[in-house]
């Protein structure tokens, strides 16, 4: 049981910076944006929640808590809506190739990571980039209610029960409450589902006085600035508050395999990022003695049979919207 519960702890850890990629990718996909540069957006917020906390400390000096959180949210939720800004300009505005487009933006957000990652670490005394000790701690796995812990070591069942559900950092939650507020925005909002119906039939909103351009772009940044989040994830939490090169190692692209997975929905997204967070790390608590590469394979079979299953269905609720991927014209209305 101990097995277990540590690999589901494990997995919503691993899983957390994905569910961030996934939600910034949905919201944009719902306007009808295929944008597949989260791999870029996530890195460019690594850095920037890393180099905004780290550039504060040397001016303000030594931060802790809800201040150097928002800092690093800040930072990264920015730097990541820059780049959809970017995008949005280009396929929006300019009406450039979207896939192209996405793809441009993946290498220039890598590009643009390590770059200002090893200029920032060079101008160091210690020729690395890290932020203070108190620092880190804001973003470490701390029990919400130190009292279970005292309770849990008497009681297994406590002991579980605090691990699972109240034993991380202040990240995890802030991912599941931004999920369920995207849920319940698009499915219960007016500007929810005016959103939905620019990705499925932007014609036919804009035809019923809906700003189509105006949802597509503030859907578009906003997502950057989500999936910028999961970037800042990573580099504070999963690199410990250090720059490490090239740290957001494809996370991006198991993201955007995640959207199809979670059919389009931030609800459903938490359970597919459990899921792939907990196959990302199966061959560290279930070893089988097949290769690594194996493993690595895991999420994106699972992605393909979620692709089947879906297709075989048809359901229109669980597929992609119409008009995600495609430029909109309305001079061709």
């Amino acid at each position: 049981m101990d097995n277990l519960v540590n690999l589901l702890y494990a997995a919503v850890l691993a899983g957390t910076p994905l569910l961030f990629g996934t939600l910034g990718e949905i919201l944009t996909e719902k306007s009808g944006n295929l944008n597949l540069g989260v791999e870029g957006m996530m890195f460019m917020g690594a850095i920037a929640g890393l180099a905004g906390v780290y550039f504060a400390e040397m001016w303000l000096g030594e931060l802790t808590g809800i201040i150097c959180l928002l800092i690093a949210l800040l930072a990264a939720f920015v730097c990541g809506a820059f780049g959809a800004l970017i995008y949005g300009f280009l396929t929006i505005t300019l009406r450039a190739n979207q896939n192209v487009t996405g793809l441009t933006l993946t290498i220039f957000g890598i590009g643009f990571a390590n770059f200002f990652g090893e200029i920032i670490a060079s101008a160091s005394p210690t020729k690395f980039m890290a932020i203070s000790t108190g620092a880190k701690a804001t973003f470490a796995n701390n029990p919400l209610f130190p009292g279970l812990v005292e309770l849990a070591a008497d009681n297994r069942w406590i002991y579980w029960i605090n691990k699972l559900f109240f034993s991380y950092n202040l990240l995890v939650y802030i991912a599941i409450v931004v999920a369920l507020l995207l849920a319940w925005f698009l499915n219960k909002t007016r500007a929810g589902l005016n959103l939905r119906a620019v990705g499925e039939d932007p014609a036919a909103a804009d035809a019923a006085g809906i700003a189509v351009n105006r949802y597509k772009y503030l859907a578009t940044v906003i997502g950057g600035g989500i999936c910028g989040i999961g970037g800042m994830y990573i580099s504070m939490v999963t690199a410990y508050g250090v720059w490490v090169h090239n740290c957001v190692g494809g996370r991006g692209w198991i993201a955007v395999a995640l959207v199809i997975f979670a059919t389009w929905s931030p609800s459903r997204a938490i359970f597919g990022a459990l899921v792939f967070g907990g196959l990302s790390i199966l061959r560290m608590y279930i070893p089988l003695g097949i290769p690594i590469e194996i493993y690595d394979l895991l999420p994106y079979l699972a992605t393909i049979f979620v692709l089947i299953l879906t297709s075989v269905r048809q359901s229109k609720e669980h597929n992609i919207p119409k008009h995600c991927g495609f430029n909109y014209f309305r001079e061709e209305r």
